[in-house]
């Protein structure tokens, strides 16, 4: 399967859609694709085969631009919101077909994968699909602070394969930002216990990656918005979130020392030491004086 990078839900609805498209050959040698549409919300939407409609519209549409001709669009709607999927999957299950104009009117069905209708025990697969799905599936849930050493144990396994730590670095950035159902301390909990010394190293890593991330993010609003003072948003963005995963709701209560510091030099200085500190306390003493 070759993935296709272009994403085919509009900007308005992208707080609720996510979609990915791959394609395949079939086995008689012609082209088909796979269309997988997530649905975000935590009730299920009546107008989601219409919404799928529109997508496969215009996957014909690319593929005609490129040159290609129409072939076979298979969707499939991948749900994990709290409520019980019930809508049916059918175009015609929400449009109005008086008698005798069925054969007038446009229907298909997509292929639903309810995330809430499976255990645990029946998602299976490789360790970034597994952690994937489980993670999705207990997002929202009161459960997942539960569920949180199996999703931890896995993440032992992805690291393992190529790219590893990049999986386990979106897995954890989804956790971290997605929900409220689990504090940093959690987080940090479960991955240091599954992954023994190798969890506070790697969540250190991970914090420091963040923390550059927020900086380059800062420098490129500083091109608009001045320098200095685009810079000083980047460090503060990632201090705060390196600050969370590192050292979990204790380094959360520095955020409003930081935010107070007018000096970019000075945050850099703090930027620099975070990547060393093993404590809060350590980190805070080093910039004692300037900070206080």
């Amino acid at each position: 399967m070759e993935a296709v990078k272009d994403s085919f839900v509009g900007s308005d609805l992208r707080e609720h859609f996510s979609d990915l498209l791959f394609r395949a050959k079939t086995r008689d040698g012609d082209w088909a694709y796979v269309y997988i549409l997530f649905e975000h919300k935590s009730y299920p939407d009546v107008l989601v085969a219409f919404q799928v409609l529109r997508y496969v519209v215009r996957i014909w549409e690319y593929v005609l631009k490129q040159g290609e001709r129409l072939s076979s669009v298979f969707p499939i709607v991948l749900y994990h919101g709290d409520a019980r999927w019930n809508v049916g999957p059918q175009l015609h299950d929400v449009v109005c077909v008086p008698a005798g104009l069925e054969e007038f009117t446009p229907d298909f069905r997509y292929w639903l994968c309810d995330l809430s209708r499976y255990d645990d025990a029946a998602i299976r697969g490789v360790a970034v699909l597994q952690v994937g799905l489980l993670v999705m599936k207990y997002i929202a849930h009161d459960l997942l602070r539960e569920r949180l050493p199996d999703i931890a144990r896995l993440l032992v396994g992805i690291l393992r394969q190529p790219r590893g730590l990049d999986s386990v670095e979106t897995v954890l950035r989804y956790l971290t930002t997605a929900t409220n159902k689990i504090s940093g301390d959690d987080l940090r909990e479960a991955v240091s216990a599954q992954l023994a010394e190798r969890g506070e190293e790697l969540m250190a890593t991970i914090a420091e990656k963040w923390v550059e991330e927020g900086l380059q993010r800062g420098l490129q609003q500083g091109m608009q918005q001045g320098m200095q003072q685009g810079a000083r948003q980047g460090l503060l963005a990632g201090l705060e979130l390196g600050l969370e995963l590192k050292f979990g709701a204790e380094g959360l209560r520095f955020l409003p020392t930081l935010y107070k510091i007018e000096d970019v030099d000075v945050l850099r200085a703090i930027h620099k030491g975070l990547r060393n500190a093993d404590t809060l306390e350590e980190l805070i003493s080093i910039y004692q004086s300037p900070l206080c």
